[in-house]
């Protein structure tokens, strides 16, 4: 007996298993998180973190967002949501570029993955902590956290490369823990999220 084919996947499956089976750095490690029920219809989440030689330098979550309606705030069907935070060594606190240098992580990993976005945003947001009295043996020390939300544009064929944006993410988080880029021409092996 034939086989009838199952309905289309909808254009939210297909870019969410696009997200699962990205090929990223061996250091970024992803795990499905339940995502956030009342920003949009239908929500895909994932935490990271990257990590070298059993340390956790940076974590992180990545969230997309749908919408048939395209809200108008977001101008199109869907949008992304992300967060980055690492340590970083005490004397980056003081540091005024910090804030446009942490932004440009994010803005070179898109472009990077050639993953077109419109309606960016965000903030960048560094804390300083110092001691004092019985803790003053401790050092200093600055956390960065980077947020943004941006709009994918679509592919010509009307679909969003879901994986584009996660990679350029993934270059914010491993920016902001530190890492150097991947060189050219340099391919990640397959991991998928656990």
């Amino acid at each position: 007996m034939p086989r009838v084919p199952g309905p289309r996947p909808t254009a939210f499956d297909r870019a969410a298993a696009g997200l699962q089976e990205a090929r990223l750095r061996p250091e970024v490690r992803l795990a499905a998180v339940p995502a956030p029920a009342r920003i949009a219809p239908q929500s895909f989440a994932l935490a990271g973190e990257v990590v070298r030689d059993g340390d956790e330098l940076a974590t992180g979550r990545f969230v997309l967002l749908h919408d048939p309606a395209a809200p108008a705030q977001w101008g199109g069907r869907f949008r992304v949501v992300t967060l980055a935070s690492a340590d970083l060594e005490a004397d980056l606190g003081a540091d005024p570029l910090l804030g446009p240098v942490a932004w440009s992580w994010l803005e070179d990993g898109l472009r990077a993955a050639g993953a077109d976005a419109v309606r960016l945003g965000g903030t960048v947001t560094r804390v300083v902590s110092e001691s004092y009295g019985e803790l003053s043996h401790r050092e200093a020390s600055v956390d960065v956290e980077v947020r943004a939300s941006w709009t994918p544009a679509p592919g010509p064929d009307g679909d969003l490369d879901a994986e584009a944006h996660l990679q350029a993410w993934c270059v914010l988080l491993c920016s902001v823990a530190g890492l150097p880029p991947l060189p050219e021409g340099v391919v990640p092996l397959a991991q998928h999220p656990r």
